[in-house]
């Protein structure tokens, strides 16, 4: 038997991480730094609740990496330690990114509180009533506060408009001796502007808005789940701060200065290195970046994919100093189409998803005047070769590594 493919990375790495979980996102310390009046406030609406009191529902907003998801999931661990039994109060949690359809949600909050599976609501086949009505029933004869937690709350509605909102807030009409009290988690600080009036009056009752990190708490977050991740001398001085002074710039994203402190430990465990140096940590950003562009790109819808590679096409064919324009890029594209047999958009189409790459970094879109002969874009790429490559290999494209020039073609 021939030696493991394992046996060099083995030989080579270095064990760093003593306890890879601490520097996890999911992971739920026992004490929070800087969001202690956060908690506070959402404990004092919660609190009636353990008293079988309905609480207010509650709208919490900030942005990616504030501590929201981290918050709202220690409260209800530590809502659990209070009553443990659940005789006054549950507390569930869904996570809207993953189940994002009315069915779902309601299928999942069953399954949080209905303990009997034989009485547990199928997977599929029943109406959203009769769903409603089996949960409604399970509720009121438990005599309790149910306080549900919809976090990513605006995922749903993109995909599915108020249905689900209007099922949970008239809940509590027909229920007779126990109450729903609803607990919404968005990035999105617009999301109450996109609900109907009457929903957003009954789920917008208290709100609470989680600011960014700063530099400093940043740095006081990482040195806290360092010790707990790390022994002592593991992590050199600069690291830490580094870390948190790139995640700073970055809206003040706690997940990001985690994911990099993770990554760069991981990157030296597998260098073999003995300790975590501020190199490693430029390695794991350019890692981080790489892999964040590459899951935008690879999510693109097939009519995005093809006008941006329409874009690298006319790049790879320009001359120096020419610069790209719209009209380059729709003539290539409609080759592409064709090539692909897809159906080609209008050019004004093909403009708006111009300037979608463009609000998504994947292109830079400059706009220039001609005066009275109109105006175009001047286009120019903001990817690098690694991810230029991860395009052309997409299976979208594989008609494109066969296709024979036998006619007047542009630039294919």
């Amino acid at each position: 038997m021939g030696e493991s493919i394992f046996g060099p990375s083995k030989d080579k790495r270095k064990v760093l991480i003593k306890n890879r979980n601490i520097l996890q996102t999911t992971y739920i310390p026992d004490q929070l730094p800087h969001r202690e009046n956060e908690v506070r406030i959402i404990v004092e609406i919660i609190t009636p609740s353990l008293y079988k009191s309905k609480p207010s529902n509650i709208l919490i907003t900030g942005k990616t990496g504030t501590g929201k998801t981290a918050v709202i999931n220690y409260i209800g661990k530590e809502l659990k330690k209070e009553d443990p039994d659940e005789e006054n109060c549950s507390f569930i949690y869904v996570n809207c990114e993953i189940v994002d359809n009315p069915y779902g949600i309601l299928f999942n909050i069953s399954n949080q509180i209905i303990k009997d599976h034989n009485n547990r609501i199928p997977f599929t086949g029943w109406s959203l009533d009769k769903v409603y009505d089996t949960i409604i029933k399970y509720i009121d004869e438990k005599e309790k506060i149910l306080i549900v937690v919809l976090d990513e709350i605006d995922r749903i509605q993109q995909k599915n408009g108020d249905d689900i909102f209007y099922f949970l807030t008239t809940m509590n009409e027909v229920l007779k001796n126990s109450k729903i009290s609803i607990i919404g988690v968005t990035n999105n600080a617009k999301f109450m502007e996109l609900l109907s009036p009457k929903i957003k009056s009954r789920l917008g009752e208290e709100k609470v808005v989680f600011p960014p990190y700063q530099r400093e708490q940043l740095q006081d977050i990482l040195k806290k789940r360092a010790e707990l991740a790390f022994d002592p001398d593991i992590i050199e001085d600069g690291v830490i701060p580094y870390c948190a002074a790139i995640s700073a710039q970055d809206s003040g994203d706690a997940r990001k200065a985690l994911d990099l402190l993770r990554v760069s430990a991981e990157i030296a465990e597998r260098n073999g290195d003995s300790t975590v140096t501020e190199a490693h940590v430029n390695s794991a950003r350019s890692r981080i970046e790489l892999d964040a562009v590459v899951e935008v790109i690879r999510t693109l819808p097939p009519q995005s994919k093809i006008v941006l590679m329409s874009v690298i096409k006319n790049h790879e064919k320009k001359e120096k100093d020419i610069a790209v324009i719209t009209g380059d890029v729709y003539t290539v594209y409609k080759e592409i189409c064709n090539i692909l047999e897809y159906s080609s958009l209008k050019e004004k189409r093909v403009a708006d998803l111009i300037s979608e790459l463009d609000m998504l970094g994947i292109i830079h879109a400059r706009v220039k005047s001609f005066g009275r002969n109109g105006r175009t874009r001047e286009i120019e790429l903001n990817i690098n070769k690694d991810i230029i490559d991860f395009v052309m290999k997409d299976e979208i494209f594989e008609p494109l590594s066969k296709y024979k020039v036998t006619k007047q073609t542009k630039l294919l």
